[in-house]
């Protein structure tokens, strides 16, 4: 944002916690498809192993950027464009996955809401 700095910004600011709570809901989700009971895990539906790996895992990125833009680092603004390139190459190969017949709707509709919000932190950061 021109003119304004890291600290002063609102939007940052809210940001920041979006990105903590985002962070946190991606942890427990991942987190129960990978090691929920078996009758969650039917819940959730055909997920493909890797997409659960990496959302929890990413998650804990997610509140780490977060905490870091919160806190005004600069390592928390490089953080979200490395998660927004990131999360851009995962829809990518999910896209790939899709074509030969695996597909979840929510899936495709979680990796655009993530790549279009690490965009949008990254350009404001």
């Amino acid at each position: 944002m021109p003119g304004a700095s890291l600290t002063s910004s609102r939007l940052l600011k809210a940001l920041a916690v979006s990105a903590i709570v985002f962070g946190a809901l991606a942890v427990a989700g991942g987190g129960c498809a990978l090691f929920g009971h078996a009758t969650d895990r039917t819940t959730l539906g055909h997920r493909a192993d890797y997409v659960s790996r990496i959302d929890f895992l990413a998650g804990f990125a997610d509140v780490a950027a977060g905490t870091g833009l919160r806190c005004a680092r600069r390592w928390g603004a490089v953080l979200s464009a490395v998660l927004a390139l990131v999360t851009a190459a995962i829809a990518t190969a999910r896209g790939c996955h899709v074509m030969v017949g695996a597909y979840q709707m929510c899936t495709a509709g979680v990796l655009t809401l993530k790549s279009g919000f690490w965009a949008v932190v990254s350009l404001v950061t």
